[in-house]
């Protein structure tokens, strides 16, 4: 929500959010898909009536390579309830952290996440909930979900894409995949991996970020960082890409006005 809504109503975020000429907004469900029925047909029908586009964060608590078959369990629960949620208020996508290498081989962990990610899909068919399902890409190295890993997970379902948070990638690679050539280079993988509709079907996340040789520290205001959002927002247009684009800034509406004058004045 934006931060001028304080401790107000979805509602009121929705005002705020035609007044400041901004597009949608990304549901969090950060401690739990914890949205009553009335709210969810409350959300539907405002954000329909002011043609918002939504999308939503699926809990904190996720860990499909946990070593406890109970958390796995419960993650999965929680991914399919942020889907469920997401089509009763009408939005568009969900996206995740999907998982934590927990000290073991990258490709163990890949057929892990996969073997769960299959589990995830069926139950959506089986439930009818019909959802974009959008691991996303992680800032750290400790955590599953570099964009070539995301894009090799897309490839084996129809159901799944990408998030591609760029800050993250970012911060993962300690400073790297910052510049046009670089941001142009992820595009152009997912277009030729997973095709142009990938591109025009897009979930994507971006602020200005702190990072360490670790990766990723804190989120911070775009002007106070070193992304190079200019540069992104030009490779996003030249590849046409389509979709969501969700700030994530501590400024988050300000920030997320900034990338939307600057995306149309190019």
């Amino acid at each position: 929500m934006p931060l001028l809504t304080g401790k107000g109503s979805y509602s009121e975020a929705f005002d705020i959010l035609k007044k400041l000429n901004l597009d949608g907004m990304e549901i969090e469900f950060v401690h739990g898909v914890r949205m009553s029925d009335s709210t969810r047909k409350l959300v539907k029908k405002i954000s329909k009536e002011k043609k918002l586009i939504l999308t939503a964060h699926g809990p904190y608590y996720i860990n499909l390579n946990s070593k406890e078959e109970e958390k796995i369990e419960a993650s999965v629960r929680r991914i399919v309830e942020t889907a469920q949620a997401a089509q009763d208020v009408g939005a568009y996508s969900i996206t995740y952290h999907a998982a934590f290498y927990m000290g073991q081989e990258k490709e163990a962990v890949f057929e892990k996440v996969k073997k769960q990610t299959e589990i995830i899909v069926e139950t959506l068919k089986s439930n009818n909930i019909k959802m974009w399902v959008r691991p996303e890409t992680t800032g750290k190295g400790t955590q599953w979900g570099d964009f070539e890993e995301i894009i090799r997970l897309s490839k084996e379902f129809e159901m799944v894409l990408p998030c591609i948070d760029f800050s993250h990638i970012h911060a993962r690679t300690n400073g790297k995949y910052n510049t046009y050539d670089e941001f142009a280079h992820i595009l152009d993988r997912i277009g030729k991996e997973l095709g142009t509709f990938a591109l025009e079907n897009f979930h994507a996340h971006l602020a200005g970020i702190e990072y360490t040789a670790k990766g990723e520290k804190q989120h911070l205001i775009l002007e106070e960082s070193d992304m190079n959002y200019k540069d992104l927002l030009k490779a996003l247009k030249d590849f046409g890409v389509k979709g969501a684009l969700v700030c994530e800034s501590p400024n988050i509406e300000g920030d997320a006005q900034i990338l939307k004058e600057y995306y149309e004045s190019l």
